[in-house]
């Protein structure tokens, strides 16, 4: 080969190397590319990655905050919770007290707590009332006869064996029968004495007849009867209470059975009086009406007056629904002051008066409230105290009641705009009870154009206090007959004290007209005399 081609031959190689080379460079620059690439994705991986993760730490502080702000409320509801729960156990440990577990006196008990099943851990009786088989009897002992005030002697008249005609030959040892009444203060006590004679003519002796017409049934007198009623049914001293003042006041013995026989004695004795009682205020232009709870033998009833101005009365139903009482509203004339119960809704609207003192508590309960329901009860209150302003001037003599009139117009339009924008304002336990009342807009007002009608129904609540102490002194009755007793010595008391009558004469003149068999004294009539 020539020179010039072995030349040509290298330069041809040593071209194909530098190609080669030039080749080998671009794949390692390919190489560093593709490493480059490489790390290019990863990197964008990371970076995915990495805002992945950060917006999983935002969700993680977002609910971190939310986690927090969580157990802050719950932290919060818990110690809430606690105090609720403390005031709670507070309260019914105070409700739970009694005479048993305190120092509170047994009188503060309440009615019908002796009759609370598991009181001191004893169970309740099986036995009845009263004295039990097998104990030892009581019998009242006869006055002896240096205490004997007047003596009445009977003898027979004629012999049993042949009619002969008797002398007035006292017997050594007479069937004597015993009353003791009360007379000017002092024991008074009646001897009647039924001889024995002998006949001169046969020799058979004869006693003198037993006359209910002459010797009275009862060992006890009208006057002590009265009086014995007069403690226990108005003054509420206890049956046990009025036989130690009988002995110890008097020197009358007696028993607490016998204080619960006369009782039962005047019971019937007083139901004329009682119906008379009924009738007057059935046929009165306005009367007021209430309701407590008696109690009998620890159940509880229902314990109803219906008063007017001169008479009261009292009943005692078995429960207050309308169905049951509905017998003593009688006629249902005149006006009717009561709360605003549904029980009276029997009654015509118009002719009702529902009471301002109720409604005024109501009032202050609102006013006592935070928001929209304080502010309306504020409101409400200052109405209701205005009237009120009102009704005292009109009632001491500085308003007319033409001017009274007058002047409650504009206070009357503005309770009851008031009364409509709360009963519309959809607030709990406000809006409600400001509807019901409006449901009685009839009876708002009745008192503005009515004479003798009270805005409140104070009367009737008066006239239930007495009965309301009895049942805390007695808690209620233990019979049927108790609580008639109960209702009709309340009913004649009351009605007598309003008419200005001395209850104890009316109790004698009573139980002397039923001894006789006379007509029963009228609670009226005495007082138009």
């Amino acid at each position: 080969m020539s020179p010039e081609a072995a030349a040509a031959r290298i330069a041809e190689l040593e071209a194909r190397v530098a190609r080669a080379a030039e080749l080998e460079a671009r794949v390692a620059r390919v190489a560093e590319l593709e490493a480059r690439v490489a790390q290019v994705a990863e990197l964008e991986a990371r970076v995915a990655r990495v805002a992945e993760l950060e917006a999983r730490v935002a969700r993680v502080a977002e609910l971190e905050e939310e986690v927090a702000a969580l157990r802050e409320a719950l932290a919060s509801s818990v110690s809430k919770n606690r105090e609720l729960t403390a005031q709670l156990e507070v309260m019914l440990e105070k409700l739970r007290q009694d005479s048993s577990n305190s120092h509170k006196p047994p009188s503060s008990d309440g009615p019908g707590a002796a009759g609370r099943k598991g009181r001191r851990g004893k169970s309740k009786s099986k036995r009845k009332r009263g004295g039990q088989k097998g104990h030892r009897g009581a019998r009242r002992e006869m006055f002896e006869p240096g205490e004997v005030d007047t003596v009445v002697d009977l003898f027979p008249l004629r012999c049993s064996g042949c009619g002969y005609a008797l002398p007035e030959t006292p017997d050594r040892a007479p069937s004597r029968h015993q009353m003791v009444d009360l007379d000017l203060g002092r024991r008074h006590v009646t001897e009647w004495r039924r001889h024995d004679v002998c006949c001169p003519r046969c020799g058979t002796y004869t006693q003198a007849d037993y006359d209910p017409a002459v010797i009275p049934a009862s060992p006890f007198g009208p006057r002590l009867c009265a009086t014995v009623v007069l403690l226990t049914g108005v003054y509420h001293l206890s049956r046990r209470q009025t036989a130690r003042l009988f002995r110890e006041v008097f020197g009358v013995p007696i028993s607490v059975g016998s204080v619960s026989n006369i009782e039962a004695r005047m019971t019937p004795a007083l139901k004329p009086a009682a119906e008379e009682a009924a009738r007057h205020v059935d046929d009165a232009p306005v009367k007021y009406a209430d309701a407590t709870t008696w109690l009998r033998a620890g159940v509880t009833m229902s314990l109803w007056t219906i008063a007017s101005a001169g008479a009261s009365v009292f009943r005692i139903f078995v429960d207050g629904k309308r169905r049951t009482i509905e017998l003593l509203f009688g006629k249902r004339t005149g006006i009717l002051v009561s709360d605003r119960a549904s029980v009276f809704n029997f009654w015509v609207m118009v002719m009702r008066q529902v009471c301002w003192a109720h409604i005024l508590r109501k009032f202050v309960a609102f006013s006592q409230r935070a928001g929209p329901a304080g502010r309306i009860g504020r409101a409400l209150v200052d109405c209701t105290v205005l009237m009120f302003e009102y009704w005292h001037a009109f009632k001491a003599g500085a308003l007319t009641r033409d001017e009274l009139q007058t002047w409650m117009r504009p206070v009357q339009r503005h309770m009851e705009a008031l009364l409509e924008r709360a009963a519309c304002a959809n607030i709990p336990r406000l809006s409600g009870s400001c509807a019901n009342i409006l449901e009685h807009r009839e009876a708002l007002w009745t008192f503005l154009t009515h004479e003798g009608v009270e805005p409140t129904n104070n009367h009737a609540e008066q006239e239930l206090r007495r009965f309301v102490m009895w049942r805390k002194n007695s808690y209620g009755c233990q019979s049927e007959r108790g609580l008639r007793f109960a209702e009709r010595m309340m009913t004649v008391v009351h009605t007598l004290r309003k008419q200005g009558l001395n209850v104890l004469g009316f109790l004698v003149r009573t139980l002397r007209a039923q001894q006789n068999g006379a007509p029963v004294p009228s609670l009226f009539a005495a007082a138009a005399a």
